[in-house]
Parts: structure tokens; C-alpha cells; sequence
């Protein structure tokens, strides 16, 4: 049977199926082997080797799927950016001006990389061994997290009828605020979420009064 009368087969979209559920489960096993080594040994000591040892595929499966431990690193922290938008988003939906906005924004961010931090078991500096969301990398979904952020801003201030801002900057100092305070709070023992909001809020909340206005 040719290539062709195979795809035109009744079991064509079966087989099409399987082979797809097949690649999501592989991916799903080479993140998931990722997330323990790089959480047992580290970033920088992990290997391709360590990461294929846990999975139970060949080298060949692995590089089908990703061509470094740089990529898996980049899709663990993609796949948290993906699992944070829904929380980022009920936080919007949540506020009723700018300031609670940020204050949910931030607690949500900071309360979810405490817990992927304790999930992966990490006992060094987290950027050695936790991917965390952020938007250094231009994926799609580090783009959509940035985006969102954007787009909240601008309508929670809009609802607060303040003087516009310019929002692109904004966010991005919004952004590096949490990420950089975040990192810091992982650091130290103990960790210690509300302080660690409380003056990551204080200096976003702080610094808008001085902030230039847009022009009409």
C-alpha cells in the first residue's frame, strides 16, 4: 500500500491520532525528567544524558524533540508561562482599580513560584535550578504573559481614570520588579512571600506618581 492510500485509509485519522498523543507523551517525559534533574543537580551540572536517562527513550526520541537542555530548559519555563496566564488573568478580572490589580498580580506570581520551587525539590539559588516565568525569552507564550500584563494595565488605569502612562514600559518594569524581587525571596531563608510583596507593590505603587504622562 502506498503512502498515499494509507493517509487516504478509514484507520488514517486513528493512526494520525495515536502518533500525536504518542509525541505529547514523550515531550510531557523528557519535561518532566528535566524538571527532576535540573531540581536534583542543578542547571548548569545537568546533561542531555542526565535528563534521557529518566525518561526510558533513546537520544535519537530526545533530539526528534529538542535539540539542547537549553530548549527543555526554555520549554519548562514556557510551560509555566502558560499555566500562570489563567491565574494572571482571574487576578484582573478580581481587581477593582490599579493598585489590587498589582497587589494580586504580584501575590499570585510570587505564591506560584514558591510552589513550583517546592515541587521541584530545589535546595540551591533558584537560578540555577527553576525556570521561572519571565519574559527574556520571545516565545509565544513569554509574549503572551508580557502582552497580558499590558493590556491590564492600561484598562486597570483607564478604570481608575488616571492620566495615561506609557504602558509598554510600564509592564516591563512591572515585570522585572516581580521577577528580580521573586528571585530574591527564593534566596532567603526563610522565605518570606508577604514582605517580599509588600515592598514589590510599595515600589511599583510608589514610583507611578512620578511616572511621565502621555500627551494627548
Amino acid at each position: 500500500m502506498s503512502e498515499f492510500e494509507l493517509l487516504d485509509s478509514p484507520t488514517a485519522p486513528l493512526a494520525a491520532g495515536k502518533r500525536e498523543l504518542t509525541k505529547q507523551q514523550n515531550r510531557r517525559a523528557i519535561l518532566d525528567a528535566a524538571r527532576e534533574v535540573f531540581g536534583e543537580m542543578g542547571y548548569e551540572t545537568a546533561t542531555v544524558r542526565d535528563i534521557i536517562r529518566r525518561t526510558g527513550l533513546s537520544v535519537g526520541s530526545f533530539y526528534n524533540y529538542y535539540r539542547s537542555k537549553e530548549e527543555v530548559y526554555e520549554a519548562l519555563a514556557d510551560d509555566g508561562a502558560r499555566r500562570f496566564r489563567p491565574i494572571l488573568q482571574a487576578q484582573y478580572e478580581a481587581a477593582a482599580d490599579f493598585q489590587s490589580y498589582i497587589r494580586g498580580a504580584i501575590t499570585a506570581y510570587f505564591n506560584f513560584i514558591l510552589e513550583e520551587h517546592e515541587t521541584w525539590g530545589v535546595v540551591r539559588p533558584p537560578g540555577d535550578g527553576v525556570p521561572h516565568v519571565h519574559t527574556h525569552s520571545q516565545t509565544p507564550e513569554m509574549k503572551a504573559v508580557f502582552e497580558q500584563v499590558k493590556s491590564s494595565i492600561s484598562a486597570a488605569l483607564e478604570r481608575d481614570r488616571s492620566a495615561p502612562v506609557d504602558a509598554d514600559y510600564l509592564a516591563a518594569a512591572c515585570i522585572a520588579i516581580a521577577e528580580e524581587v521573586g528571585h530574591k525571596m527564593l534566596e532567603r531563608r526563610p522565605v518570606d512571600v508577604p514582605a517580599a510583596i509588600e515592598f514589590a507593590v510599595a515600589m511599583i505603587l510608589g514610583g507611578l506618581p512620578a511616572l511621565p504622562r502621555l500627551k494627548a
